[in-house]
């Protein structure tokens, strides 16, 4: 299975090449303590809530995508990667200046 950031979703391609779509960025961004943050918070605060509600989206994908679930729990490359990305994308939406 081929995993991919595209366009603020995470598609991956299984063997029939059909694209399942899964969105750790738009589940972050509806993170209560994490849009708090973002708003109210400096960056470091605000990556420490982020790190915190990937982790529960990752989680909860558990059921639907265990593959992501996997690499993200067993890649540290991976899940590095996939914290750094989907932390850009959601950080600068939603502040406060």
């Amino acid at each position: 299975m081929a995993t991919r950031l595209h366009n603020n979703h995470l598609k991956s391609k299984d063997d029939g090449n059909k694209e399942v779509d899964n969105s750790p960025a738009s589940a972050c961004n509806a993170d209560a303590a994490y849009q708090n943050a973002r708003k109210f918070s400096d960056k470091q605060n605000a990556r420490i809530e982020h790190d915190k509600a990937l982790g529960r989206v990752m989680t909860a994908l558990l059921q639907d995508d265990t593959e992501l679930f996997k690499q993200f729990s067993d890649n540290d490359s991976f899940r590095r990667w996939l914290t750094d990305t989907v932390f850009a994308l959601t950080y600068g939406e939603g502040r406060s200046v």
